[in-house]
């Protein structure tokens, strides 16, 4: 028999705050958090901004000695968890640790490290490279370093689907509980790619916006968008057993109802033009969940800004819902966090969930001329009360990964 999946503790940071509720009183208040660089010098290079996250102490989280064998992206990742298990108010002596597991994911990985320590190679030669270059590089850390942390013995793993992987790790997360494997997991997203080689090598690709106006650059939606703007931060999630969490009496934010993954087999970077490949991934998700397109309250599109994604997205988001689309408001948060790559589905997830606790929708920023194809409200600069009850939030990936969770809003068991 199937098991219902709950959502009993969120930690957030992210470049519109350091915790879920800066977070999400930015996200509902129009803030943005994207500005001009501060960690490097950009004077040499074609993009020079960036949502970088702002005034973090990563010794809330980590000792010091530690701050030195591990990648900024696993810093962010423990700093995420460890206000997820807090927040949970888990009990960590009582629980079954076999039962506790860990899915982070993060798209890229310790591109600090990789930057820093490469420089070395060529600079001062192959002995200067640090032991702990690859146990710091490598992106499966996240997930080691939390369960390491808390003493999480179960499922430990690290999904990569670029874009896509937040989402992928939490809806991962979610069948392992559903299915029986696993009680209790952390589960989200963590990204730190905000660097010289990060920067220009989405710039290179075209991937990046070239606005200048660091309030204006990213734009979903509007007919003059232009690419992405990059974000750091991560976010994480407890998911747990229903009556395992009923049981210990935990505080329920919302509940996991639906997961749709699939594939465009199309192309490295660009999605399908027909937006098929998500919007079969919106249809599963709403079939688990057991919906129909009209109980559809809000939809957090991937929304990164760049004109192919949205042309395909929007496509996608008509393909799920058909004659519905029109009827269900559609917003970017990335229009004020920027696109945290890996980390980017967590984030939104830990929106859509607060979205459906408040019954608040977030804005879209910077929709001064919506796009002609956009058929749906995007909820253009202010947001808006209202009642809801599904949620959607949809990540799509370089690669073709697309992946959907469907959450319902907490109405007791």
């Amino acid at each position: 028999m199937d098991r219902r999946v709950v959502i009993t503790g969120m930690g957030a940071i992210t470049p519109v705050g350091n915790n879920v509720d800066d977070f999400w009183n930015s996200i509902k208040n129009g803030v943005s958090g994207i500005d001009f660089i501060k960690s490097f010098d950009t004077t040499d290079f074609k993009v020079k901004i960036a949502a970088e996250v702002k005034d973090f102490d990563p010794t809330l989280y980590v000792q010091k000695k530690e701050l030195k064998r591990n990648d900024l992206v696993s810093i962010y990742g423990i700093a995420a968890a460890t206000q997820a298990v807090e927040d949970s108010k888990l009990n960590l002596d009582e629980i079954d640790k076999d039962r506790f597991g860990v899915i982070v994911g993060s798209g890229i990985g310790g591109m600090i490290t990789i930057q820093e320590q490469v420089g070395k190679l060529f600079a001062k030669g192959p002995s200067k490279v640090s032991p702990l270059f690859i146990p710091m590089a490598i992106g499966n850390m996240v997930a080691g370093n939390i369960a390491i942390k808390f003493g999480a013995k179960g499922v430990c793993e690290n999904i990569v689907t670029a874009c896509a992987t937040g989402t992928n790790c939490i809806g991962d997360a979610f069948r392992s509980i559903k299915h029986g494997y696993s009680d209790i997991i952390i589960a989200g997203g963590a990204e730190a790619a905000i660097s010289e080689i990060g920067v220009a090598g989405f710039t290179n690709l075209t991937a990046l916006s070239t606005n200048p106006d660091p309030k204006k650059a990213c734009r979903p939606f509007d007919k003059n968008r232009d690419g992405f703007v990059m974000g750091d931060g991560s976010g994480v999630v407890i998911l747990e057993e229903l009556e395992h969490a009923l049981k210990r009496d935990a505080k329920i934010y919302g509940e996991v109802v639906g997961y749709g993954a699939t594939g465009d087999a199309y192309h490295m970077t660009a999605p399908s033009p027909d937006g098929s490949g998500a919007g079969k991934a919106m249809k599963l998700a709403m079939e688990e969940a057991g919906i129909k397109p009209s109980d559809v309250s809000y939809i957090n599109a991937h929304g990164t800004s760049t004109p192919a994604n949205e042309t395909s997205e929007i496509k996608a988001i008509n393909y799920a819902l058909g004659d519905e689309a029109p009827n269900v408001p559609v917003s970017s948060t990335k229009s004020m966090t920027g696109h945290l790559l890996g980390a980017a589905g967590a984030i939104e997830a830990i929106a859509c969930i607060k979205a459906l606790e408040d019954g608040f929708i977030p804005p879209t920023l910077n929709v001064d001329e919506k796009d002609e194809s956009c058929n749906f409200d995007c909820v253009p600069y202010v947001g808006r009360s209202a009642d809801l009850k599904y949620a959607l939030s949809n990540s799509l990936g370089f690669g073709g990964h697309n992946a959907v969770l469907c959450f319902k809003k907490w109405e007791g068991k």
